[in-house]
Parts: C-alpha cells; structure tokens; sequence
C-alpha cells in the first residue's frame, strides 16, 4: 500500500509523540520507584537507629544483656517502643504478635514462652498476596559483642546485615537484619498504584493530544507540496504562467522560489524560441522574396535576362548562402552543440594572422586597422584555434562593416591576472547605451546606422558570445572613447603558464 506524504507525516509525529510519551512514563515510573524505595529504606534505617538507641539505654540500666534476655517482654517493648506490662493481649497489641502467630496454639505459646527466640515462628511463613510486609521489628535479631545471640535463631543468621549497638563510642552488640521486600507497605504500594495508573493515564492524554495536534500539523506542512505538484503539472501541460504561492524563508519556501524561478525560465525560454523562430523566418523571407520577384519579373518579360540581371540573383543568393552559413554556425557554437578540439596555442599568432588577413579589406574601405600588443612575454591558451580564430574573424568583419570610412580600429592585448584581455575600439558610429546589452542577442540589430541595408544578419556577435563562454571567457559591449563600438573580451590563460 503506497502511503501519501502526508500519511507518512502524520504517523512520524504521532510516533515521535507516543515515543516520547512511553519514554517519559517509563522514566517517571522508575524514578517514583526509585524514590519510594530509597524512602522506605530511610525510613527503615531511622527505625533501626531508633532501636540500638533504645537498647543501649536498657544495656546502661541494666548494666548488660541478662535482664533483657530473661525478659521477653522488655525485649519486645524495647523492639516496638512501646511501654507496658507483658500480658495476655500484649500479642494483640503490637504488630506481628496478634492471633495467628504460629501454626497452632501450642506453638505460639512455646515461641512466646522460650528465651532469646526471635523472630517468632509465624514471621518467618510468607505472608499473604493481600498482607502488608512484616515490619522491620520482626526482622531484627541482637547479639552481644562477643556475636552470641541474645535473641535471635543461629541458622539465620548467615546472610544478614549487621549494625552494631553503642554506647558512648564503645561497642556493646550487634543488630543483625534479615533480607526483607524492597518496597513500602500496603498504604505505599496501594499510592505507587494509583501513580502508576495515574501515569497511564496522563501517557494515553499525550498520545491522544500528540494525535491532536499532528493531523492539522501535518496537512499544513503538506499543503504547499501539494501546491508544488499543481504547479509542476501546469507546467508540464504546458502552461508556463503557473506560479506557486510561497510564503516563509524555510525549506518549502525556499523550493516555491526555485519552481517559480524554473518557471520564469522555461517562460523565457519558450518567448525567446518563439522570438527566434520567427527571426528566422523573417530573415530567409526577406532574400527569397527578392529572389521570387527578381525571377518572376524575369519569367513575364518585365526584366530582360541579361548579365546584370544574373548578377542580382547571384548576389542575393550569396546573401541567403551567407545568412544560412551564420544559422548553422550560431548553431555549432552553442554550448554543448560543438565538440571544440581545444590545444595549447599562441592567441597572439592567431589574432595577428586574422588583422594581417583583413588589413588590406580594411584599407580598401578607407579604415584603419592597428594592433596594440601590450604583454611583456609571450601567454599561451587552451583553445581552438579555428574557432578562437572565427572569434576574431567576427569582431574584425563586425567593425569593418559598420564603420564610417575614414575611422579605424585599434585593437590591443594585455593581461590582468591569470586572464588574457583583448580589446576592439573602433570609431564612429556607436552604438546607444540602452542597445549594449543587447547587442550579443541571435538577431538583434540596432536601427540606424547598423542595420541589415550593410548585409549583415545580426548573429556575428552571438556567435561570438558562445565561443568566447565555450573557452570560459566573457564578453562584453561598450562604448568607446573614440565615439564607436568597445568590444571588451577575456580568455582564461592556460594554468601553469601565466608569467
């Protein structure tokens, strides 16, 4: 059977609650147990003080044992702190002694009649479930210093707890104390009882509380996970505006903003494959519907089918040619989509051989075209040298199309850190502080002077972009002092071989 999460939730508090709950019973009732037998023992100990008190003050009277062996009832008196004479109800009177005490009449006659036996016949017979324990008067057997019993049965003796009798620091005997039950008497056993049932009771109240509180607990702290699974399924119809409800800075709370954050991005994503998709289309419809118009005006007669005509449709296919090459190139370049044959190279040799390779394009269109090389010593990178070269080749063919003739670029080296900076600053015109941030986007062009009226496509940058990340650069849009485009480029220096 597959429990829901709030089920399993629910049980897990009821349990840690029933657990705590028994644990706490048990504790209590072995500390009240405890307590009571400690109470009981202090309270038998105290009796027995009392008992060597009383028979040392009759050993100073009497001057020794003999008068106390001889006189059952002083002994008994003396043992019970009782006074009175020793007559016929004395065994009604003091515990233990009343009718019953031996087996018959002639036993207990001859237990109460014979000197120095103690305890008598019928203390030492188990005492009924119901009867309260045998006190500890009738437990207690006194010798004299020399250890000879003065009341007392010598085949008990083995195995019992001796406390010695003094009188003024000397001493004048022993109490010798037969093992007894460990717990209190009948009143005591009867409140331990009712404590233990009081305990169960109070135990079961925990539980039934811990049930209590737990239900609504667990529903509340489910009720968001329940929330996160709404969402989820929205999310996977399709419906990319589900949100969840998030309240708090705890665990859920912080998973609500994850899912939410998940969604906005799969939002984004979904508007910008939409967005691209449509680019796309719009830029290949653009170039086949010249080629369409230019062909049919050539099919009605309207334009003669000369070598000028040729020459326009080769042009605009060579546009469309060119446009598909950067489509697939975006393509290749993203993260994941291209295997990079990454090797340890001179980025220098690699930027100088494509300046020196556009210089003369830059030249014929009145631009020029400077390298600054700034580093001290000569870096190396763990790159791709045909793609770090498509990298350059970007930028290069980026500024030569846009730039107003007579301007130029200067691009410069130098490192900072354990990174390779690589700067193009070309000169007017520029581009609008709030398009610079736009600028790496499949697509994007900004209106004006850089547009698509230059033969661009608007993917060269974005091309760039993911080459530069493949490398684990960075990449940025400026605007540079000279009034133009600042293209702002970091490559990580290969480990090991930074100066």
């Amino acid at each position: 059977m597959i429990l829901s999460i709030r089920t399993k939730l629910f049980l897990a508090l009821l349990g840690t609650g029933t657990l705590v709950a028994v644990a706490m019973l048990t504790f209590m009732a072995w500390a009240f147990e405890r307590g009571l037998v400690e109470l009981v023992q202090g309270r038998e100990q105290r009796q027995i003080a009392a008992i060597a008190e009383r028979l040392a003050e009759v050993y100073r009277r009497d001057g020794g044992w003999d008068v106390l062996r001889g006189d059952r009832h002083l002994w008994v008196t003396t043992l019970f702190g009782r006074e009175g004479g020793a007559g016929p109800g004395m065994g009604a009177r003091l515990p233990g002694l009343g009718p019953g005490l031996g087996p018959g009449p002639h036993r207990r006659q001859r237990d109460l009649m014979q000197p120095g036996v103690w305890p008598p016949a019928r203390a030492l017979e188990p005492p009924p479930a119901d009867a309260a324990p045998q006190p500890v008067e009738l437990r207690l057997m006194l010798l004299d210093a020399a250890g000879d019993v003065v009341y007392g049965r010598p085949q008990l003796l083995p195995g019992t707890s001796r406390v010695p009798v003094e009188l003024d620091g000397l001493k004048i005997g022993e109490l010798a104390l037969l093992p007894g039950p460990s717990a209190a008497d009948l009143g005591e056993i009867q409140f331990q009882a009712r404590h233990a049932r009081a305990l169960i009771l109070i135990a079961a109240g925990m539980i039934a509380l811990s049930a209590l509180v737990a239900f609504p607990l667990a529903r509340r702290l489910v009720r968001p996970v329940q929330g996160f699974q709404e969402t989820a399924r929205r999310l996977a119809g399709g419906d990319l505006a589900a949100r969840v409800g998030t309240t708090g800075d705890d665990e859920l709370g912080r998973l609500g903003q994850d899912i939410n954050t998940l969604a906005e991005t799969l939002e984004a994503n979904e508007q910008a494959r939409r967005r691209w998709v449509a680019d796309i289309s719009h830029e290949l419809r653009t170039p086949l519907a010249l080629l369409r118009a230019q062909l049919e005006a050539l099919q009605d007669g309207v334009r003669p089918l000369d070598r000028p005509a040729v020459d326009a449709l080769h042009g605009d296919t060579l546009r469309l040619s060119r446009l598909v090459d950067d489509l697939y190139d975006l393509s290749m370049t993203d993260l994941g989509a291209q295997s990079y044959q990454k090797a340890e190279l001179d980025p220098i040799q690699v930027l100088s051989d494509d300046v020196e390779a556009y210089r003369p394009r830059f030249a014929a269109a009145g631009l020029g075209l400077t390298l600054d090389d700034r580093l001290s010593r000569p870096v190396r990178l763990l790159a791709d040298a045909q793609r770090l070269s498509q990298l350059f080749g970007n930028l290069l063919r980026n500024s030569l199309r846009y730039t107003d003739p007579g301007g130029g670029l200067t691009v410069s080296l130098q490192q900072t850190g354990a990174w390779l900076s690589i700067e193009f600053q070309d000169s007017p015109p520029g581009v609008p502080e709030e398009a610079l941030p736009r600028l790496f986007e499949r697509l994007y062009r900004v209106e004006g002077s850089r547009s698509r009226d230059t033969g661009g496509a608007g993917l060269g940058l974005a091309i760039a972009r993911n080459i530069c990340e493949a490398h684990g650069g960075r990449i940025e849009a400026r605007s540079a002092p000279q009034g133009g485009l600042w293209i702002h480029v970091e490559l990580p220096l290969r480990e090991g071989r930074v100066p």
